[in-house]
């Protein structure tokens, strides 16, 4: 595992997944593979994740939207606006 973060506040959980894939491949050519989730237990308001036969693409609420890969830091920073913006956390 590359980055792992998790931070719970009442019923708000965001948590931040990245792995270092063994290698690179055509679906992730930058060779990671992510889940950022921000959320409740009951339902999804932003994640951002790769999933195999989807390629890099976030959900605002259920609709989902491709993405173009940006570097970890980028990607992190964008995903954490949204957190900010959508669902009013403030992380560390």
């Amino acid at each position: 595992m590359l980055f792992y973060y998790k931070q719970t506040r009442g019923a708000l959980i965001v948590e931040m997944v990245i792995w270092q894939l063994p290698q690179r491949c055509a679906e992730r050519p930058h060779g990671l593979k992510y889940r950022l989730f921000c959320g409740t237990a009951q339902r999804s308001i932003v994640r951002y994740d790769n999933e195999t036969g989807k390629g890099d693409h976030r959900h605002i609420g259920d609709p989902e939207e491709s993405h173009t890969f940006v570097p970890v830091d980028r990607l992190i920073e964008d995903f954490r606006n949204d957190c900010s913006r959508l669902a009013g956390w403030e992380g560390e």
